[in-house]
């Protein structure tokens, strides 16, 4: 799969600068390639769409901390699901949505995010994580998403 293959929208980010009402932040990802090679890189244990528990979602910036890759990870096999570049500060912006949303709802999780092609959503997850690496691959805690309790 190519990242260019790849197309992200960001919703429910604006309330936190306006001061309106808090909505659950979204990453809606749409994928136009081969259908066949993205039905087998959400595929998770039993065949069937990977479960948000067996996913973590991550940002690793570029060397110009202006843009980077958003990936999906299967947390059990340590394989890609998918990567595609995102604009550093859109991410950003949606990073500090989702932890004012979580300050504003005891909702269990902070974010969604789903996966889409050809109109048909193939992933919707609910998390509360979202991991952000520097270029060398070490945490970004101050960026990151990381719920109380959770130890890394």
């Amino acid at each position: 799969m190519r990242r260019e293959n790849f197309d992200i929208h960001v919703t429910n980010t604006e309330w936190v600068a306006t001061g309106g009402e808090p909505g659950k932040p979204t990453v809606a990802i749409e994928f136009d390639g081969p259908n066949e090679v993205l039905q087998s890189r959400l595929a998770g244990t039993d065949d069937a769409v990977v479960d948000a528990e067996e996913t973590d979602v991550n940002y690793r910036f570029h060397s110009d901390e202006n843009e980077g890759v958003l990936s999906i990870t299967n947390r059990i096999t340590g394989d890609f699901v998918l990567e595609l570049n995102a604009d550093a500060d859109g991410v950003l912006d949606f990073i500090r949505a989702a932890r004012a949303y979580g300050e504003h709802t005891d909702d269990d999780g902070r974010y969604r995010i789903t996966v889409e092609q050809d109109g048909e959503r193939l992933l919707a997850h609910e998390k509360s994580t979202f991991l952000v690496y520097n270029e060398d691959g070490n945490l970004v805690r101050q960026h990151s998403l990381i719920p109380g309790g959770v130890e890394l």
